[in-house]
């Protein structure tokens, strides 16, 4: 993978990332904030707008004109909101890239956000919270990160409430982004079939004049867990969804890698631990996966499963063993080198894509002004020993430092299931 990056005077930063075997490209822009900069009473506005850039400019003064264009070459376009970010991107035939940035640019910079649409788009939004409520798999992992944060700016849901999103009023809007879409906060990358010069003469073009900014520090996250945690939500579901996660690092932690093939491990894939036991030894689930997330100041690992409501503590006794297994035994040199083997892969494949491309370089240069290529993250990945990974796995698996959260039937059985939570 080769880049380079360009810093216009008004500090927004350009990525472009030339790749030879392929015919797409792909505009990636992506501004520094999500959910956890807002304040309470804007709690869902950074994903809000990010419906709303798609309504209209004075140049294509609705979704369909904007909808249309970018059909009418074949391209793909959406966009997503994180808790840390916003993205908007479009991929295309690379001999239509004028057209792609063109309408990305004058959507970005130019949305006129009106209050009719704002009163439409609130109806939109409030189906999509909907339709979150009704799907336990996901609504879970809110359930959990809640858990661990609380009320914190982290523990809430980036779509935010009924009551906020009713609310909102054009200023709102307009208010949010001169905070928080600000050049020197923003990354554009261009990956694909490009000429470099150009891509950023283009982009000088459209973007120097984007405003400048100071951005807004993040509220930093409060850690205090002395004793196990657990949440059930009594709700009926055809299976019951589990999150048995810990308290683990930040995104810049020096034992991030470890802490990722530690995870590979456990669950990252069908011939790991825990698929192999709960799934395949016991038939107690059709998924069980691990996974985590790494923020500016916290992080944490996480177990999640399906299974049928009888199995609840059985599933969890058996996870707390296999978690509680790989602190007190060192895995074998075989098994750390295929998790090697597995991300390296994983990560070869995942990244042929121009959007895959340019999707990795701006979150990298967004999140941590500073982007590491694959060779050089398989480089600290290699460095990985099995004693790191045991040293890791006893510093998180403890029991005070477990939470659980779970959807389902389970009327009154909290205070039942915390007495087993624990490693001992």
């Amino acid at each position: 993978m080769q880049y380079n990056k360009t810093t216009l005077k008004n500090g927004l930063r350009i990525i472009t990332a030339p790749m030879k075997d392929t015919q797409t490209t792909t505009i990636f822009v992506t501004v520094g904030v999500g959910s956890r900069y807002e304040e309470e009473e804007e709690a869902g506005i950074s994903h809000f707008i990010e419906h709303m850039i798609f309504k209209g400019t004075k140049k294509r003064p609705n979704t369909q004109v904007i909808a249309n264009e970018l059909d009418a070459i074949g391209g793909t376009f959406n966009a997503f909101t994180g808790k840390n970010r916003t993205a908007y991107y479009a991929k295309v035939d690379a001999k239509h890239f004028d057209i792609a940035l063109n309408v990305i640019s004058d959507i970005f910079l130019n949305s006129k956000i009106e209050t009719k649409e704002i009163n439409r788009e609130k109806g939109t939004v409030l189906q999509e919270l909907s339709m979150y409520k009704d799907m336990p798999m996901r609504t879970v992992e809110d359930d959990f990160e809640r858990l661990l944060y609380g009320k914190q700016k982290l523990g809430r849901e980036i779509i935010g409430y009924k009551k906020t999103i009713t609310d909102f009023k054009r200023k709102d809007f307009t208010d949010y982004m001169d905070r928080f879409y600000i050049a020197s906060d923003t990354v554009i990358c261009v990956a694909g079939k490009i000429s470099e010069q150009k891509v950023i003469a283009q982009l000088k073009k459209y973007f120097a004049k984007m405003k400048k900014g100071k951005k807004t520090e993040i509220e930093k996250v409060i850690e205090k867990q002395i004793v196990s945690k657990i949440k059930i939500k009594n709700k009926k579901t055809d299976q019951t969804h589990l999150i048995l996660g810990v308290r683990t690092y930040d995104h810049r932690h020096k034992d991030r890698y470890a802490l990722s093939l530690l995870s590979s491990i456990l669950g990252g894939n069908m011939s790991s631990r825990l698929h192999i036991q709960v799934r395949e030894r016991q038939g107690l689930a059709y998924y069980i996966r691990t996974d985590g997330e790494a923020y500016q100041d916290v992080g944490y690992l996480m177990v999640g499963a399906g299974v049928e409501h009888k199995n609840l503590e059985k599933t969890i006794k058996i996870i707390l063993r296999e978690l509680k297994k790989i602190s007190a035994y060192k895995v074998s040199e075989k098994e750390l080198q295929k998790a090697k083997n597995y991300i390296k892969g994983k990560s070869v494949m995942g990244l042929e894509p121009s959007d895959a491309v340019a999707s990795y370089l701006a979150d990298q240069e967004v999140m941590k002004n500073e982007i590491l290529i694959p060779d050089q993250v398989f480089k600290k990945i290699d460095k990985v020993t099995v004693n790191d990974i045991q040293r890791v796995a006893k510093d998180i698996f403890v029991s005070k430092n477990l939470n659980l959260a779970v959807i389902g039937p389970h009327k009154e059985k909290e205070d039942s299931i915390l007495k087993k939570l624990k490693f001992s």
